[in-house]
């Protein structure tokens, strides 16, 4: 049986555009490190890697979650958003034991009003790591 045509994808008019910035890793697969469309910016997962040496910074769950939270927020900050305009969050825990540890972190970037999310426990994430969060944000205006 032959294979269905592939669908063309069309974004009514709206620019679709990588985001990039040295601030935070490099993409370590085929995938950018956010994507914005209109006023959305949607961030792929991030993990504790050093944006400088490509290392892992590790040494305990907080450790880790504070340099993916610097990740993410350079990756924002290279799309024109902030915290502030983070609406939706993802939490990859590689063990939901770590999810108080996690969560106070979490919760020095978002004091007023945090974003909706999601936290999973997970078999494994990228490199071994602990922790991965991802993002979804809104900016008011278009690039």
């Amino acid at each position: 049986m032959p294979s269905p045509p592939p669908i063309k994808r069309t974004m009514n008019a709206m620019t679709r555009t990588a985001i990039h910035t040295d601030d935070a890793p490099a993409a370590i697969g085929p995938y950018s490190q956010a994507i914005k469309h209109g006023t959305q910016v949607f961030c792929s997962g991030q993990i504790a890697l050093d944006p400088t040496t490509g290392d892992l910074v590790t040494g305990s769950v907080e450790i880790e979650t504070r340099q993916v939270l610097k990740n993410l927020h350079a990756v924002l900050q290279a799309a024109g958003a902030n915290w502030e305009h983070v609406v939706k969050t993802t939490i990859f825990l590689r063990d939901l034991a770590d999810f108080q540890a996690v969560n106070a972190i979490y919760a020095e970037c978002f004091e007023t009003e945090p974003p909706a999310r999601a936290t999973v426990q997970v078999a494994a994430l990228p490199k071994g790591v602990a922790v991965e969060i991802d993002a979804i944000a809104i900016v008011e205006t278009t690039p």
